[in-house]
């Protein structure tokens, strides 16, 4: 370890397994304000390893799905930074655990040695989607035509949250054909969708919006 006035490097060595590979965690100070930047260097060559230390190419599919399981939870992060009601962002919040959940799942291959200890997406899980889609669904006007995305800010900002957690299901249906994944992942994002379709619905009631109907022309 070095360090001075204006750096402070630290290196973390690697297992023997994987010696090429390592850690580093370099702090630097500009004017003051101290920054940390964590880097490894195992991903350079396009792979990247999955819990247990197997190494997949990074657009493999299992990669594909869990990524796509990220960049929902960051769509439903921007909601949240827009939402002003308890009864939408409180359950957000919730699944954006859930979804942290469902990555170290997809990360994790069955067969993994130590994969038992890893957390999983259960079935109370779904079920508990299941009960605030009939509870926000008890609340909304009858659907009596197709809507489009729009209306609030928070609205569209969960409906796009609904389209990329279709995408995160269809990768994960894609993964699930040629490995092994956890039976409840395709139920639970199924109704993950459902749910965000039904708040987003009740986020445009709530800002005062009117749903926009599709009219084909």
């Amino acid at each position: 370890m070095a360090s001075g006035p204006s750096t402070c490097l630290l290196d973390f060595p690697a297992s023997r397994k994987e010696s090429a590979r390592f850690q580093r965690l370099k702090y630097v100070d500009i004017r003051d304000e101290v920054k940390a930047i964590l880097y490894t260097r195992g991903g350079d060559k396009g792979e990247t390893s999955l819990y247990g230390a197997s190494r997949v190419p990074k657009d493999s599919p299992r990669v594909d799905a869990y990524g796509t399981i990220d960049e929902l939870n960051c769509c439903i992060g921007v909601a949240l930074a827009v939402c002003k009601h308890e009864e939408i962002s409180s359950p957000l919040k919730r699944v954006q655990a859930e979804l942290f959940i469902a990555g170290a799942d997809l990360a994790t291959e069955l067969s993994a040695k130590g994969g038992a200890r890893v957390p999983r997406i259960q079935k109370k899980d779904t079920q508990q989607l299941e009960k605030v889609i009939d509870e926000i669904q008890g609340k909304l006007p009858r659907l009596k035509s197709f809507i489009l995305p729009g209306g609030s800010q928070l609205s569209s900002s969960l409906h796009l949250a609904r389209a990329v957690c279709r995408r995160a299901e269809r990768r994960v249906v894609t993964l699930g054909r040629t490995e092994n994944i956890n039976p409840e992942m395709v139920p639970y994002l199924n109704r993950l969708s459902t749910f965000l379709f039904n708040l987003a619905r009740r986020g445009n009631v709530l800002e005062g919006f009117d749903d926009e109907v599709w009219n084909q022309k």
